[in-house]
């Protein structure tokens, strides 16, 4: 049973991995009243439209603004354009190990048992939940590849590999 479960926990990390990589993914899981759809800027993720009515406060401070927009134009919100794409995630270290696919978009990636994002500098964080396990999974993509570390709630840590497909 322990097994079993690890094994749900590590392909869980992998479908948050997998996730982060894959942004289709989180654009057929996200409704419109749960946040903002993937490439709509006007949009937060947690849905609230607060930044609408700050706009025409924050043209005094052009500088500022302009930096951040460009940004979350080009990550979709959370970073990680250049992460966009299938990916391939596979985990090591618990039982269950094996290998998921997923897809990053705008930074973002959702899947049935974990979701989680990807910086524009690469740095990935997830969390997840199944077979009555949690997790937590960090780690760094670089170029068409990365790695990082997992941590389930029965104590058992492991490792990830990525690559881009």
């Amino acid at each position: 049973m322990q097994d079993f479960m690890r094994h749900r926990i590590e392909m869980s990390l992998f479908y948050v991995l997998l996730a982060l990589l894959i942004g289709p993914a989180a654009a057929l899981a996200q409704s419109g009243s749960a946040g903002g759809s993937i490439g709509n800027d006007e949009k937060s993720l947690s849905g609230s439209r607060l930044v609408e009515p700050e706009r025409p406060a924050r043209r005094s401070k052009p500088e500022a603004e302009e930096p951040r927009r460009s940004s979350s134009r080009r990550g979709g919100g959370g970073g990680g354009g250049n992460f966009d794409g299938p990916w391939a995630f596979t985990s090591a270290g618990c039982s269950g190990a094996g290998t998921t696919a997923t897809v990053i978009s705008g930074g973002r990636f959702v899947t049935q048992f974990s979701s989680g994002a990807v910086s524009p500098n690469g740095v990935i964080h997830s969390a997840g939940a199944g077979n009555g396990l949690t997790f937590t999974a960090t780690g760094r993509l670089v170029g068409n590849s990365g790695s990082g570390t997992f941590k389930r709630s029965d104590g058992c840590n492991g490792t990830w590999t990525g690559t881009r497909q």
